[in-house]
């Protein structure tokens, strides 16, 4: 319309100014007080006129056809605008967050922290699913109203299980819970992030999560990724080493997202029980790997539970939560994929100069590091990691926040790796 105005005003201008220049002539060709011009003054006259007014006609004819021109230009012109005013919107995945609640009224210190840190209720939705029926426990979550969305399992009855496992009653349960609770999400979704009742998350939990979607998205040697390090005490993890993330082949938990394609794989055989250390099998693991990170995005404050506060007084109470923001989405987290980052780890690993236990534990380490602390046989790594004071557990083989067999840990201002003899090829399912 711009166009079409502007080409009229011009159009006006001009029509104005020659018809000024015809009428000055015919002005002068017949003002009373000046001396009546000669015939040939007049035809000149006449003549000047004619050519003038033949000038116009052609500018009429040319001033026309642009106006038909730019009335046919309209319809492609609105179009474009339309598209330009309206660019299409990109998008952005919409990833729910799971939480398992059971009897824990605790449980508002999990939503308070999640609602309080997600940028967006419509990105990051919030369904809390309830197993046990406790009344006091699901008053708190419908308090809540909108902000969540409240699940009940609704098989509430005990879980026929051998004699001998009476007392992991509450095991079965959760794997059943579990089960029903990943189908109802992932009916509606193509991810999840499951958190429990009683983790706390950092203010870049949700940042985290969307930033490594698609590294699990694109990456088939990842399988989930975890905001918890299980070594992540306080002086166990660099306090600068915030925006640090690692591969790591021990399946965390925690606070953890999956896939629907991965659920739809382990769904027809998930366990009857204790489906943590089922997931972390070779037959369930398949050679994947998770993300970490340096600084848990995750703490948990249930000392009690089926586990009956498991570690819990001498380790994860101790877990140091991130602080920091760190913004996630807008830095390149490429060199997590497989093929950069394994090629990359091995070699600082065991470029770094072996030390013995004894320089770390009495903190003589000269220079910067890194350093390489070796260890050839599980009870050599056991010693190692229980007076160093890290967790000396194995499941499957595989030792907690273990990469192709190296601990990672930060030591006295150190980065120490706790690795195998160079040429290590495999996990040992024996090493439990």
């Amino acid at each position: 319309m711009r166009c079409q105005r502007g080409s009229v005003i011009l159009f006006g201008t001009l029509l104005f100014f020659t018809w000024n220049a015809i009428l000055v002539l015919l002005l002068r060709a017949r003002l009373p007080d000046q001396e009546a011009p000669k015939d040939d003054d007049n035809n000149d006259m006449v003549d000047k006129v004619l050519r003038v007014a033949d000038m116009l006609e052609k500018e009429l004819q040319i001033q026309n056809k642009i106006l038909m021109q730019i009335q046919n230009l309209q319809p492609v012109r609105e179009k474009w605008q339309k598209k330009n005013l309206n660019p299409p919107t990109p998008h952005v995945p919409v990833i729910p967050v799971l939480v398992m609640a059971c009897n824990r009224v605790t449980v508002r210190r999990c939503l308070d922290k999640l609602i309080q840190y997600r940028p967006s209720s419509k990105l990051f939705p919030i369904i809390v699913s309830q197993d046990c029926g406790h009344a006091d426990t699901a008053d708190v979550i419908r308090s809540y109203g909108s902000a969540v969305t409240h699940l009940m399992q609704p098989d509430l009855t005990d879980v026929a299980v051998p004699p001998e496992h009476q007392r992991f009653q509450g095991y079965y349960k959760i794997s059943r819970h579990y089960r029903w609770a990943l189908k109802q999400v992932f009916s509606k979704h193509s991810a999840v992030i499951i958190v429990e009742d009683d983790l706390e998350v950092a203010p870049d939990f949700f940042e985290y999560f969307r930033a490594t979607l698609p590294l699990l998205q694109s990456d088939p040697s990842l399988w989930c990724v975890s905001a918890w390090n299980d070594n992540g005490r306080k002086g166990f993890v660099d306090p600068a080493g915030s925006r640090l993330l690692y591969r790591t082949d021990f399946f965390p938990g925690l606070g953890w997202m999956l896939l629907r394609e991965l659920w739809e794989e382990l769904e027809p055989t998930w366990p009857a029980a204790f489906w943590d250390d089922w997931m972390r099998k070779p037959e369930q693991r398949r050679g994947r790997a998770c993300i970490r990170p340096e600084i848990s995005r995750t703490l948990t404050f249930g000392r009690e539970g089926v586990s009956l506060g498991q570690f819990y007084e001498k380790y994860l109470q101790y877990i140091k939560l991130n602080s920091d923001f760190v913004p996630f989405t807008q830095l390149n987290l490429t060199y997590l994929k497989e093929d950069v980052y394994k090629k990359s780890f091995q070699k600082e690993v065991y470029d770094a100069p072996a030390v013995t236990f004894k320089d770390v534990q009495q903190g003589a380490l000269e220079g910067n590091g890194p350093f390489r602390l070796p260890y050839s046989s599980k009870e050599s790594f056991k010693v190692f990691a229980q007076n160093l004071g890290i967790m000396n557990d194995f499941k499957s083989g595989v030792p907690r926040t273990g990469y192709r067999g190296v601990v990672s840990i930060f030591s006295r201002g150190r980065r120490v790796y706790i690795a195998p003899p160079p040429g290590w090829t495999q996990y040992d399912p024996t090493w439990n």
